[in-house]
């Protein structure tokens, strides 16, 4: 899918997805799974915070239950110039990607594209976990 159908989906997951009653600041996202199927989702917030979805993990875990588990594109538009992910989304995103592109957008016309490394430098992933029945490598 082309980047910018990707941003468009994730404006659209944005403007009409998100329970944002507390700080008011909107994200949307449109993430691309290996197979092509895409999935959206919006932040959710909720009054003790702690138990808050941001968008991204909204829309992964819309993938990853439906069984999806390779994202290919990650598109994330917020309120305000260049809305990254944070750091849990970031952990969530290396969990179910390789080598995603990471868009981060204002609009159709406006974003830039990461790689993995660049917003998760020296990541703890799957691979780190093999070794014997105890995990120990």
């Amino acid at each position: 899918m082309k980047y910018e159908k990707l941003i468009e989906l994730a404006i659209y997951a944005r403007d009409n997805s998100t329970y944002t009653p507390y700080s008011h600041f909107n994200v949307g996202c449109a993430v691309e799974m290996k197979d092509g199927e895409v999935y959206t989702g919006g932040n959710i917030e909720i009054a003790s915070y702690s138990p808050t979805n941001c968008a991204e993990r909204t829309a992964i875990f819309k993938a990853v239950s439906d069984g999806k588990r390779e994202i290919k594109k990650i598109a994330i538009v917020g309120d305000s110039d260049y809305t990254f992910p944070c750091g849990v989304c970031r952990q969530v995103i290396r969990e179910f990607s390789k080598k995603p592109e990471i868009i981060i957008a204002n609009s159709k016309e406006d974003y830039k594209i990461y790689g993995m490394e660049e917003i998760l430098p020296h990541s703890f992933g799957p691979e780190d976990l093999v070794g014997d029945k105890n995990g120990r490598k």
